[in-house]
């Protein structure tokens, strides 16, 4: 699983004009739910960004979302999962089909919501325009393997 986190001040999902979901400051979180990935990987991926320490306090990144009473906007994203090593059209093969990414993206964002921070999400598999004003910018990529956060690669 593959989510790309941004900190923001505001963001919001649009899908037809009409906004579907919508934050004040907190995290905006594109997951892309990569084939093989399990509820292990988004149990994970949701315990992470709730304690991701990304704003400010002493320190610049000292406080995590819960502490700020932020937010989380959680909009799925297959295309984190595009391969462009070859050609110049992304392969998306590494993706999850929709009957596995659905349910791992909606648990996702009830995870964080067990956690106690407030969610709203995007509509899966809709066209969305994605409105937000990143705070810093601060722009992170996690990665969730076998129910563990992994390096980068």
């Amino acid at each position: 699983m593959i989510t790309l986190v941004q900190r923001v001040r505001h963001a919001r999902v649009l899908v037809d004009s009409e906004v579907v979901g919508a934050i004040e400051r907190g995290l905006l979180a594109f997951v892309g739910v990569e084939a093989g990935d399990t509820a292990a990987d988004a149990i994970a991926t949701a315990k992470k960004l709730a304690a991701l320490r990304v704003f400010p306090g002493d320190k610049p990144m000292d406080h995590d979302v819960r502490t700020i009473a932020g937010s989380c906007l959680v909009v799925s994203q297959f295309t984190l999962a595009a391969e462009l090593r070859r050609g110049n059209r992304p392969d998306f093969t590494a993706a999850a089909a929709p009957e596995i990414a659905a349910p791992l993206y909606e648990r996702v964002a009830a995870e964080l919501e067990a956690l106690g921070i407030p969610v709203a999400t995007g509509r899966f598999g809709a066209a969305m325009q994605v409105e937000s004003q990143n705070d810093g910018p601060i722009s992170l990529v996690l990665t969730v393997r076998d129910g563990r956060v992994v390096p980068r690669s």
